[in-house]
């Protein structure tokens, strides 16, 4: 039924000025933004193809799962770059991070670890 469809995924932020500057300025990502008030929106243009569309929600509650993941060639060039745009990786007490705070694995991505945007919403970095 959707095979051909062109879906996209979204999510919701409580600050869409924060949102556009994080996304746009501090991952480099494209961002363009349309329409005003509260319909709002902001749509993420992913290096592969693939749009996410970004909107306000007043009563927004962040994801607690990670809705993007970004893979990288080499997570020790892309988490010191975080640090270096003021973003903090998180630290999950479920998992065993080394000093930078990657998780590395026998099973999985070789190499994950995860920041939040400025609403609170869970993003990660992935070297296989």
């Amino acid at each position: 039924m959707f095979g051909q469809s062109k879906a996209f995924s979204g999510f919701s932020v409580d600050d869409m000025d924060k949102a556009r500057r994080f996304y746009g300025d501090t991952l480099g990502l494209q961002v363009e933004e349309s329409g005003v008030g509260p319909m709002r929106m902001l749509t993420i243009k992913l290096g592969s193809g693939a749009n996410v569309f970004v909107y306000p929600k007043d009563d927004h509650t962040p994801a607690s799962f990670t809705i993007l993941n970004f893979p990288v060639d080499d997570i020790e060039v892309a988490v010191d770059e975080l640090a270096k745009r003021g973003v903090t990786l998180e630290r999950y007490p479920a998992f065993e991070h080394d000093a930078k705070g990657v998780v590395r694995g026998p099973e999985g991505p070789t190499a994950i670890a995860w920041f939040t945007d400025p609403a609170g919403n869970v993003l990660s970095v992935i070297q296989e």
